[in-house]
């Protein structure tokens, strides 16, 4: 019972609901700035913090239960099939076969994930945090619960600091809040990495998978290092990433981009 529990995500996602409002009750009960302003009856900020909190718990929700992109053999097999014709047969053929995981026709970007044991389109990485693939659909979702939970993080460790006359006093008053001020730093550094990362791919159409995997990738072998066929400029990336919803044909770009390099 408690493997499938694992499994399933439950455990995972139960701990980081725990843990978030964990620290955010740690937070309302010291003698914080959100404290004190409940304290004083000013309910803006402390609403404020305790919508950010729920936000970014309902956005890791969003982004663990939602699908990532799952290939649907059917219709996504009629998108490959196109597009080989554009192109050459031979060379895009073999960068869709998965036959070994699930019997698939792969679309361009996609990859066989052997946790979710799924084929996921435009793939970026599997996240063990949320249980679920990063991919098409939730890859945008995902950046924004980066961004959320950022702030939230920023914002309880700026509210938590409390001036005292001695290191010793401070210490003294503030023991237990050390513990969800460790915790809340750890993350904060981690999110923000994660944060710079994907904006970083975002803004240049990339995957995690295609920026640390260039050399496995079928269709990124004969590009040079610095040479990207999704890339169409930072605003379109971006405008793309952040505004338009539904499935790309990959293998259309790709191969106008190859085209017009020749």
């Amino acid at each position: 019972m408690f493997e499938n529990m694992f499994k399933s995500g439950c455990l995972v996602r139960t701990a980081h609901v725990i843990l978030t409002w964990l620290t955010t009750l740690v937070l309302f009960l010291h003698n914080t700035d959100l404290r004190k302003c409940q304290e004083r009856g000013d309910l803006v900020q402390p609403v404020v913090f305790s919508s950010v909190v729920l936000l970014s718990v309902l956005l890791y929700f969003t982004v663990s239960l939602m699908d990532p992109g799952f290939v649907l053999s059917d219709s996504d097999t009629r998108v490959v099939m196109k597009a080989t014709y554009l192109g050459s047969f031979r060379e895009l053929k073999s960068a869709y076969s998965c036959f070994s995981f699930c019997v698939n026709q792969q679309p361009m970007r996609a990859r066989h994930c052997q946790t979710c044991k799924r084929c996921v389109r435009r793939f970026d990485h599997h996240c063990p945090w949320i249980d679920n693939c990063v991919g098409e659909r939730n890859h945008k979702w995902f950046l924004l619960y980066l961004c959320v939970q950022f702030d939230h993080h920023i914002w309880g460790l700026w509210s938590g600091v409390v001036f005292a006359p001695t290191w010793q006093l401070w210490f003294t008053q503030n023991g237990f809040l050390l513990g969800a001020f460790a915790v809340t730093a750890v993350f904060s550094v981690v999110v923000l990495l994660l944060l710079c990362i994907h904006l970083y791919l975002a803004s240049v159409n990339s995957t995690t998978w295609e920026f640390m995997s260039r050399q496995r990738i079928v269709y990124l072998k004969h590009c040079d290092s610095e040479e990207n066929p999704f890339d169409r400029g930072v605003f379109c990336n971006l405008w793309h990433f952040c505004c338009i919803c539904g499935t790309v044909a990959w293998e259309r770009i790709y191969v106008r981009h190859t085209n017009g390099a020749k």
